[in-house]
């Protein structure tokens, strides 16, 4: 089988590629089981993985779930495989930035929600099309959705299947940002390395306070962060030392 996920490292930095070009990176089954392979390989890489990158191949993000795939009657391991992929991917501990361009449709936009941080080029367009095929969602627009660009503007996108360019994207917090497509690379590369520069340790644990607390009453959400706040983190006092010091 060839390489549909592809993985590459750099201090600290794993890229994960959707590697279907040719089908603008259509997400199918096979695709899956080696994104899910990669997800379950980088969970137990906390000390050399501070921080993932997902993003694809070629002319798109992905155009969403192979349709082809669909009505050839896809077999996955075992039911709702495909959702469990992406469940797994949004609780890795480490960061997670999902980089777009070109389509981000559906199924495939149902797969960028996991991230942590979204980074968009201006040519990056997003739009939910359940609707449009008579299909439902199964992994976990109707929930991730809502919760990042709030309950109005996730229905306005579920029933009527508008595509929203990148800028749009960011003025309704779908992406934290929306860069040029001739400097993507360049700023896909910056978000990464100011998350890299900083506690690793702190990185995850502020991920899990704000996903753990997430509906919670404020009261709740203070009484978690005091009970299960670990502490400082390994490195705190060689930061703190660096604090001033002349370079």
């Amino acid at each position: 089988m060839s390489d549909l996920v592809t993985r590459t490292d750099e201090d600290g930095l794993c890229t994960l590629t959707l590697n279907r070009p040719d089908k603008l990176n259509a997400l199918n089954v096979p695709m899956f089981v080696q994104l899910h392979a990669h997800v379950d390989e980088i969970a137990g890489q906390m000390e050399t993985v501070g921080c993932v990158v997902l993003r694809g191949a070629g002319r798109a993000f992905s155009a969403g779930h192979d349709l082809k795939d669909i009505r050839a009657g896809e077999k996955p391991p075992h039911p709702h495989f495909q959702a469990e992929t992406v469940t797994s991917l949004a609780n890795l501990p480490q960061p997670i930035i999902v980089a777009v361009h070109g389509h981000c449709y559906t199924g495939a936009l149902e797969l960028a929600l996991a991230g942590d941080l979204l980074i968009a080029s201006a040519s990056a367009r997003f739009a939910d099309t359940h609707s449009k095929w008579g299909l439902m969602p199964l992994w976990g627009m109707s929930q991730r959705l809502p919760r990042r660009v709030g309950v109005a503007k996730a229905k306005e996108m579920m029933l009527t299947g508008r595509v929203y360019t990148g800028e749009e994207a960011a003025a309704m917090g779908l992406v934290n940002l929306c860069v040029p497509d001739e400097r993507f690379d360049e700023e896909v590369e910056a978000l990464s390395r100011s998350i890299l520069e900083n506690s690793w340790f702190s990185n995850r644990t502020n991920k899990i306070l704000v996903d753990e607390t997430d509906g919670m009453s404020l009261p709740d959400g203070l009484r978690y962060e005091i009970e299960k706040s670990p502490g400082w983190g390994p490195d705190a006092w060689e930061r703190m030392a660096q604090f001033g010091r002349k370079k």
